[in-house]
């Protein structure tokens, strides 16, 4: 960055139905009202249903800090997240929700730490349902195992990113993004910060249990090897024993002669050939994981417009 001009922090917002649009923007420029940095606001309408969503935005541009972009249709928060870090501009990249429950006045705190590659915000508390708090710990639980999230570290869609991090992730062609997964991938300089987190301020919040499947089969499938390398492992093991159950069939045939006539090497012959078939799929699954990793080049969204 260059010494002769302002540090640029660029605000990434994805949007589905959120009625606190006008007080989010707000919150956003107040905070860097007295701030040394420049500023963007950049919002990504995840294919709101309400048709107002993107007047209140096409309003909202008017302000020469505010980009704003619809995508086609609900590509889900990883997507139009991820639409706003390539769109960004920024030295410095923030994530946040549209639903106040992340507050703007918490940036200051995530700055704070911007020698860090990734700064997530920490809530002491969070002002989410009954069914949103479990998930997110069943959640957590295969974070910690499949991306490798260290056990004193909350996940968060509040979070600082610096631009070395935005690049390494934008590098990373998948159809479907898991962005926790992605900069785990990319960098271990990953710091918490606590913060304070708000009852929804209003609408519907995007988290269904359609939306939350999503993104748990997005961490464990496109993510990560782990269900395959299962197959595998299960297979090998089942292939062993079924190795040895037929190694013992056939020496009590020929030790004891307790077998009847026929079904000894019938037998021996289903468990050696289930044993191969289950190896076999095993090992298929490990070339499987390679061809998903190198031919996977769908693009993740599309963008129906924007307004800049």
């Amino acid at each position: 960055m260059s010494s002769n001009r302002r540090r640029l922090v660029s605000v990434v917002v994805p949007v589905y139905d959120s009625p606190s649009l006008d007080a989010l923007a707000s919150g956003i420029a107040g905070v860097f009202r007295e701030s040394p940095d420049d500023y963007e606001i950049i919002f990504v309408d995840d294919g709101s249903p309400d048709p107002h969503i993107w007047e209140t935005l096409e309003r909202l541009v008017r302000d020469e800090h505010i980009r704003a972009f619809q995508l086609t249709r609900n590509f889900g928060q990883q997507a139009a997240t991820l639409c706003g870090l390539r769109e960004s501009r920024g030295d410095l990249v923030v994530t946040m929700d549209d639903d106040l429950q992340h507050d703007p006045a918490d940036i200051p705190r995530l700055l704070a730490h911007a020698n860090r590659d990734v700064v997530i915000a920490q809530f002491a508390r969070k002002e989410h349902g009954l069914f949103r708090r479990l998930a997110s710990r069943v959640k957590g639980v295969f974070d910690e195992i499949v991306i490798k999230k260290p056990k004193h570290l909350q996940l968060s869609s509040f979070r600082l990113l610096n631009r070395m991090t935005v690049d390494g992730v934008l590098s990373i062609r998948t159809p479907n993004p898991f962005l926790p997964a992605l900069v785990f991938h990319i960098t271990s300089d990953v710091v918490g910060v606590t913060v304070g987190h708000a009852p929804r301020a209003g609408g519907r919040s995007g988290y269904t249990l359609r939306s939350l499947l999503r993104v748990f089969s997005n961490l464990i499938i496109n993510n990560s090897s782990i269900l395959l390398r299962i197959a595998a492992t299960t297979g090998m093991s089942f292939a062993l024993a079924s190795f040895t159950l037929a190694g013992f069939v056939v020496y009590r045939k020929l030790a004891h002669k307790v077998a009847v006539q026929g079904w000894t090497s019938l037998f021996a012959a289903l468990l050696l050939i289930g044993g191969l078939i289950l190896v076999s799929i095993g090992i298929m699954g490990e070339y499987l994981i390679r061809i998903i990793e190198s031919s996977e080049r769908r693009p993740t969204y599309f963008v129906r417009r924007r307004r800049e």
